[in-house]
């Protein structure tokens, strides 16, 4: 057996465990819906208090889009919106409180205090978020980004997803845009990615180590927050999401994590430097500023994306049989493995086959990310290091 044949046959082998063993990272959600509205009526206790946190820090062009719509909720029970202005300089709180007028819930603008030291920006919002909050004493908090927008009833399907099946974390990652051919090409990836690192069923399994969340949307039971160290004990997290999917469950919170058609970014990636931009700038900081993680990663990409389709035609051009036969079964594993996603953006499936393509295009994010971070440009957003 050739080498490639010998990598194609190791390829094929890793797409099978992953598309039968790996928590059926492919599928769009535990139970296939997609979707993260919950129906029935009336919770048995009521409805419980909600205070919903959004951190914004220049967001004054996406804020008409999305504020709206999570204002005009009409949650049946106690609930308000706390908006944490980080520092803008673009009039988002003055543009938010206009927003605000004769809407259904109630808004509170709060300007964050200085970041203290150690303390990722975001983060430090949503803190200040919370320390606004807390006079209501809550039974729920909702994290959401500024770019989130909200259809109708889609708050009272967080709460009754939580309440219905005992869950401290109920996070829903937000559609995204593919309105754009490069959104198009690398968002479904984005998500299809995200999920194969965490798969949602693991995530949702109680004893799993796996744990993570999607930062747009993350519904939280205010006591587990305060039972597992609150915000403070990730203080210095640029991930948010997963750090606090992290500290949920290791303190014992129960958790789900679903993709969510009713929650969605209004925020676009138009150009490949948008979305470059947004995956540098965590990507090193997820391998832990590890060389290691580095290049185990840029192998591991290299070996499950690159090698099947470059086997079968190298394979196909040279007469060996395994490696055509073995890169092509890989091939087609890894595509029907992205098939869900595509569907769930309502592309076509014959987008998975590119998916070598795009899985390159990552490594070298990747790569620049930790180049970014040598340089001293790790971690920057919206003019500012992301950690004090």
């Amino acid at each position: 057996m050739t080498v490639l044949g010998a990598a194609a046959v190791a390829a094929v082998a890793g797409w099978v465990y992953l598309a039968a063993g790996h928590g059926g990272f492919w599928r769009t959600s535990p139970t296939g819906d997609g979707g993260s509205g919950e129906g029935g009526g009336v919770p048995a206790g009521g409805w419980p208090g909600v205070v919903a946190v959004v951190p914004a820090r220049d967001e004054a062009a996406v804020l008409p889009d999305t504020l709206p719509t999570l204002l005009a909720q009409e949650y049946p029970g106690p609930f308000r919106v706390v908006l944490v202005d980080d520092g803008s300089s673009d009039g988002t709180a003055a543009l938010a409180k206009r927003l605000a007028a004769g809407a259904a819930a109630d808004l509170e603008v709060v300007a964050a205090r200085e970041r203290p030291a150690g303390w990722a920006g975001k983060v430090w919002a949503m803190s200040e978020g919370v320390r606004a909050a807390a006079r209501d004493r809550p039974e729920f908090v909702l994290f959401t980004d500024a770019d989130i927008a909200y259809r109708p009833g889609a708050v009272a399907g967080l709460v009754r997803a939580a309440l219905g099946r005992d869950r401290d974390l109920v996070s829903r990652m937000a559609l995204l845009s593919v309105a754009t051919g490069w959104e198009r090409l690398v968002v479904p990836a984005f998500v299809y990615f995200f999920a194969q690192l965490y798969p949602f069923r693991r995530v949702g399994r109680d004893g799993s180590r796996t744990a993570a969340a999607a930062g747009g949307c993350m519904l939280v039971r205010r006591t587990a927050l305060d039972r597992a160290g609150g915000l403070a004990a990730i203080g210095g997290a640029l991930i948010d999401d997963v750090a606090l999917g992290r500290l949920l469950k290791r303190s014992g919170a129960r958790c789900e994590l679903r993709l969510a058609r009713d929650v969605e970014s209004r925020r676009p990636y138009p150009r490949l430097a948008d979305l470059w931009a947004m995956v540098v700038r965590s990507a090193y900081h997820q391998l832990r500023y590890s060389p290691a993680l580095l290049a185990a990663t840029v192998a591991g990409l290299a070996v499950l994306y690159g090698v099947p389709p470059v086997a079968a035609i190298a394979g196909a051009a040279t007469g060996n049989g395994t490696a055509t036969v073995a890169g092509a079964a890989g091939w087609a594993v890894m595509a029907a493995t992205q098939v869900p996603v595509l569907r769930f953006y309502g592309l076509s499936p014959a987008r998975a086959v590119a998916l070598p393509l795009v899985a390159a295009l990552y490594a070298a994010m990747t790569v620049d990310s930790a180049r970014r971070h040598y340089a001293g440009r790790g971690g920057m957003w919206k003019g500012r290091t992301a950690v004090g």
